[in-house]
């Protein structure tokens, strides 16, 4: 059997490892805000259940339940994109952030009547998603400025 207790560990003599450091670091460049994709995605999957947490559909409103399932699964394959394909996705945290802008207004203009619960359901969830928009589009434009 071969002795194989004398290799080392690591990856230091590797031929091509200031390539792989390369390529590693363009693949993760712009990844600052990493911890945000797992929030965003939360925030998502409850604006999407969030109708029948609340009740909105037994209090008469299946076209706000309607509108925040879309846009709850809008906001979680968004999330799904900013993990998957960073580089080409963050462009779109303006866009999360405009989501979260009209979440907060949508009961009174999507709603007829919309109950206390409702209301304050929505202004939440879209002040959420909101501020974490502009978190994910501050830190792409200080990555933008940086390069």
């Amino acid at each position: 059997m071969a002795d194989v207790s004398s290799r080392r560990g690591d990856l230091a003599g590797h031929p091509d490892m200031s390539e792989m450091q390369t390529r590693y670091s363009r693949v993760l460049g712009g990844r600052d805000v990493a911890l945000v994709d797992g929030p965003v995605f939360l925030a998502g999957l409850y604006c999407a259940i969030s109708p029948w947490v609340v009740d909105a559909i037994g209090t008469g409103q299946p076209d706000l339940a309607a509108h925040n399932l879309v846009l709850g699964l809008a906001i979680a394959l968004m999330a799904l994109g900013f993990t998957l394909a960073p580089a080409r996705m963050y462009g779109l945290s303006w866009a999360m952030a405009a989501i979260g802008a009209w979440l907060i207004f949508s009961p009174w203009l999507v709603g007829t009547d919309p109950t206390a619960a409702v209301i304050w359901n929505n202004i939440v969830v879209g002040a959420v998603v909101l501020l974490l928009g502009l978190l994910c589009a501050q830190q792409v434009m200080r990555n933008r400025a940086s390069r």
